[in-house]
């Protein structure tokens, strides 16, 4: 085993996937009691849901201006300054009483919540030739924070109010950055040019490697039909003839775990084969999720399928992409995942306002064709892929 991969030890990666799960988690935690704090500011519910998509498109702005410098400055820095500020956002939204603030500190939220992706590429680097299982694990940290969120927020606020949510999670941001001083090592940056140099790289990665082009474009679609899921879904299961309370539509986060424990055996799987395959899987289990639910939207058994189906599916494919994209430059691994995971992003800001806009106008008919179209159209492309290769695999022999 080479220096590079002896850096990170278990309980490291474990740590660090629980801070990037703490991190990440903050973003969602409005998903489930958007109908209580809709409440509190005596707004309709539609117009809180944009409550979670700037929570995105902060993510978004932060992946693209913030997670770059990962290869300008000291990894372990930029996390500590970022984990730093996310605890006074998180304390300034308990503190507000006008929920114009409440979408600017959203904002700020998602821009502050980055420091898992930067935690991403950090592994990455240090992982060798683990790359995939690690990057794996802390991808299920993630994906474990965001389907937590739901049952976390969902409980806390039914038993103590929705503000209760933001304060324990600034308590847990606090214990982060605990062991980011003093477990995680400091990393040396590998980029020597200006700000606007680092960016203008970034950018200039979509150009040097199609497959980034190919595997943005994909995860985020994929990305787009698991928010508008989990975010019209709250609404459904307020309606007849669920009238579920807040709690108990939190807890359809635990059925999306099962999605979240299969990533680090498809990150180990993507060490050893061929990944498009993995992906065309994914996407036809993806495509059945949105279907049954499209399809049979009052039956209880079919929600729980369909949480199910659409976040293996999702997880699959997102888990995948992330262990090829760090294959790509080890050099610019911060600037290459800040590509993808914008996109990523942004993908599911815009499958949350599309979502949101299919309720208002159409009810839940109108979000289950849009689900089935986005999973159809990450299929498709899903098997163009794979037709691709196997034209180019014939041409070479």
């Amino acid at each position: 085993m080479s220096e590079v991969q002896s850096q990170l030890s278990k309980g490291q990666v474990l740590g660090m996937a629980v801070v990037a799960g703490i991190s990440v988690s903050n973003i969602y935690f409005a998903q489930p009691i958007l109908h209580q704090i809709a409440e509190s500011f005596r707004v309709p519910e539609s117009k809180m849901g944009i409550m979670v998509g700037l929570g995105q498109v902060g993510y978004g702005a932060g992946l693209l201006t913030l997670v770059p410098l990962g290869d300008k400055v000291d990894r372990k820095k930029l996390i500590l300054t970022l984990l730093g500020t996310l605890f006074f956002v998180l304390i300034a939204i308990g503190l507000v009483s006008n929920y114009y603030f409440i979408f600017l500190f959203s904002l700020l939220l998602g821009l502050t919540a980055v420091a898992a992706q930067v935690i991403l590429p950090m592994a990455a680097e240090l992982s060798g030739n683990e790359k995939g299982k690690n990057v794996g694990i802390i991808f299920t940290g993630i994906l474990v924070g965001i389907l937590m969120a739901r049952v976390f927020s969902g409980y806390i606020s039914e038993w103590s109010s929705w503000k209760m949510v933001y304060y324990l999670s600034a308590g847990f941001t606090i214990f982060s950055l605990a062991f980011v001083y003093f477990k995680l090592p400091n990393v040396k940056p590998t980029f020597k040019e200006s700000y606007f140099k680092l960016i203008s790289s970034s950018f200039y990665q979509l150009k040097r490697f199609p497959q980034l082009r190919f595997m943005a474009l994909l995860g985020g679609i994929a990305f787009a039909v698991f928010c508008s899921f989990w975010t019209t879904l709250t609404f459904l299961l307020v309606e007849k003839p669920y009238n579920y309370s807040s709690d108990t539509i939190g807890l359809f986060g635990m059925l999306g775990i099962a999605g979240a424990l299969v990533a680090p055996l498809i990150g180990k799987a993507s060490d050893k084969g061929d990944s498009r395959y993995t992906q065309l899987i994914a996407s036809v289990i993806l495509l059945a999720g949105s279907v049954v639910i499209f399809l049979f939207p009052s039956y209880l058994i079919s929600i729980i399928l369909a949480v199910i189906f659409i976040d293996v599916g999702v997880q699959s494919i997102q888990v995948t992409n992330v262990a090829l994209i760090y294959r790509l430059d080890e050099k610019a691994n911060s600037r290459i995942n800040t590509i993808y995971m914008t996109s990523y992003f942004v993908g599911g800001a815009l499958g949350t306002f599309i979502g949101l806009k299919c309720w208002e106008l159409g009810g839940w008919h109108y979000v289950g064709i849009q689900l089935v179209v986005s999973s159809l159209v990450v299929l498709l492309m899903n098997l163009m892929n794979v037709i691709k290769q196997k034209k180019i695999n014939q041409t070479k022999s």
